[in-house]
């Protein structure tokens, strides 16, 4: 057979590019075609609950872990499976795949709350990964999600780059800005997790700063009150920072929270994604503002519409080439007149403000409860983008302006513009 009688590379790249129906096909033609085929059918993997991580360990040779290079893994339970008692056995077999994975280089690892603090074992070995995000799926009162974990494992990796971390809660051991505060869920028992060879028992999320290869850092649904984000020393030279709001605490709060950790990372920030206001004026003159290399602004769709224009206004410091907005589609007149009104305050300012500005997007985030809109209000939606669009062409910016919601990717709504940018990849799902 002539495929057989290919070189070994040149195999390879043929299966490389082919698609999952076309790989699967593929791989069933014999037996040695099969095992050309096993890297990349076992490049990425997908594992949508505890009991098929079991299955796969069950039923996939050992061997064939080492060729997984991306893996995304959940956690919760299956509906009517069988209870398992303790943390302890629950994290055994994450811990059982994770050592297996050598060339693992992205993990996203999707959680109910509270995991046994053996999982941060296996995290020291994956010299490949560079890519982690940690989110809590379960209700924060119920089942925390302890940042003296999170930091620990985060710390452990010796080149990450990337770290997305979603509903993680304050420690107790740490919070000592809120005691006495019954509206923030804060995790107890957890000072038994072993102190860091660098960072000892400092494992409060601020630490985070003190991880040197660090690049992007994002940070949703979680209580960023920690005084300490102003103190921490940092180690890294953020280029990315999304910074989401927290459900639990109102607007004023939210926005301090941002202000302060903007002005602590933000000499090395080129790009920004933003879901609360800035009212602090220091971002506003290039001579104070700590953030000297911003050249990409996002705005959330949970961001108040009335305070585009002062926001974005507060951030004229900055050499800012590309502002981009996301909003859900109830939204878009809204959200297009507010950048209309940031347009005409430019006009008004002269050249020198908001000068480096190249263009202008809006794009269309999913909501899973939206109404289908009259026509009328198609209507409105295409003439305010329309006249968006004509007022950049007027200032000789580029714009895009989407009025359609991109197809979801999962349950919940586009909230992160850094972490938006996906590409089609084959996968191996159980």
């Amino acid at each position: 057979m002539f495929w057989h009688n290919l070189p070994t590379e040149m195999q390879l790249l043929i299966v490389g590019s082919l698609g999952n129906d076309e790989l699967e096909s593929f791989s069933r033609v014999d037996q040695r075609t099969y095992q050309v085929c096993v890297p990349a059918k076992f490049r990425v993997v997908k594992l949508p609950s505890l009991q098929a991580l079991e299955r796969f360990l069950d039923s996939v040779p050992r061997d064939y872990f080492t060729h997984i290079e991306e893996l995304d893994l959940t956690t919760k339970d299956e509906p009517n499976a069988p209870c398992i008692p303790t943390s302890r056995a629950r994290a055994d077999p994450i811990i059982s795949l994770l050592a297996a994975t050598p060339r693992l280089t992205k993990l996203s690892l999707k959680t109910e709350g509270w995991m046994d603090k053996s999982i941060i074992a296996p995290f020291p070995y994956l010299r490949n990964l560079r890519d982690l995000n940690i989110s809590n799926c379960g209700d924060e009162s119920l089942s925390p999600l302890s940042e003296r974990l999170v930091v620990s494992i985060a710390a452990s990796l010796q080149n990450l780059e990337v770290l997305s971390l979603d509903n993680i809660s304050r420690s107790q051991y740490h919070a000592i800005d809120l005691e006495g505060n019954p509206d923030i869920p804060v995790v107890v028992g957890d000072v038994d997790i072993p102190d860091h060879p660098i960072l000892g028992s400092e494992l409060a999320l601020p630490s985070l700063l003190r991880i040197p290869t660090l690049r992007k850092l994002t940070l949703r649904d979680t209580h960023l009150g920690d005084e300490r984000w102003t103190t921490t020393p940092v180690a890294c030279r953020l280029e990315v920072l999304d910074l989401g709001s927290y459900v639990r605490a109102d607007e004023d709060f939210n926005s301090l929270c941002t202000e302060r950790i903007m002005a602590t990372v933000g000499p090395s920030v080129a790009e920004f994604s933003l879901a609360t206001a800035v009212s602090d004026n220091l971002f506003a003159k290039p001579t104070d503002t700590p953030l000297r290399r911003l050249r990409k602004l996002h705005i959330s769709p949970f961001f108040p519409v009335d305070s585009v224009v002062d926001t974005v206004s507060n951030l004229a410091g900055s050499p800012i080439e590309m502002l981009s907005m996301q909003c859900f589609e109830e939204d878009v007149v809204d959200v297009c007149s507010a950048l209309e009104g940031f347009l005409s305050v430019r006009v008004e300012r002269g050249p020198q403000f908001f000068d480096k500005l190249q263009r202008i997007d809006v794009t269309v985030a999913t909501n899973q409860d939206a109404v289908e809109p009259t026509i009328e209000e198609s209507e409105e939606r295409a003439a305010a983008a329309e006249r968006l669009q004509s007022f950049c062409r007027d200032l000789r910016l580029k714009s895009f302006v989407v009025d359609t919601p991109p197809t979801p990717d999962c349950v919940k709504p586009v909230t992160s513009f850094t972490d938006g940018k996906r590409f089609k990849t084959r996968s191996m799902t159980i």
